[in-house]
């Protein structure tokens, strides 16, 4: 995703009513969001579906890899020879 263009990207709900299919065709090619406006304030995100797609991906990435941070803090690791001994007898029940 490359970076926002405020000129671009910034549009009212009521130019999304007018122009649905533009504004559309605008976020599939630019791969950017459209932020909407009501009344002048930020109010919703247009996303394209791939975009959306990636961001929930890294979310859930991001969230592995705090549990995992959290569990060395909290001195819940063991070796990686140990775990692998223990993977392999689990392999051959």
């Amino acid at each position: 995703m490359s970076f926002i263009s405020p000129s671009d990207d910034i549009r009212s709900i009521t130019d999304l009513k007018h122009h649905t299919r533009e504004i559309l065709d605008q976020i599939h090619k630019t791969g950017r969001p459209i932020f909407l406006t009501v009344n002048g304030r930020a109010d919703s995100v247009l996303l394209d579906v791939k975009q959306y797609e990636k961001l929930v991906q890294a979310g859930t990435i991001a969230g592995l890899l705090k549990a995992a941070e959290e569990d060395i803090e909290q001195d819940k690791t063991r070796p990686f020879k140990s775990f692998i001994q223990e993977f392999k007898c689990l392999k051959n029940i």
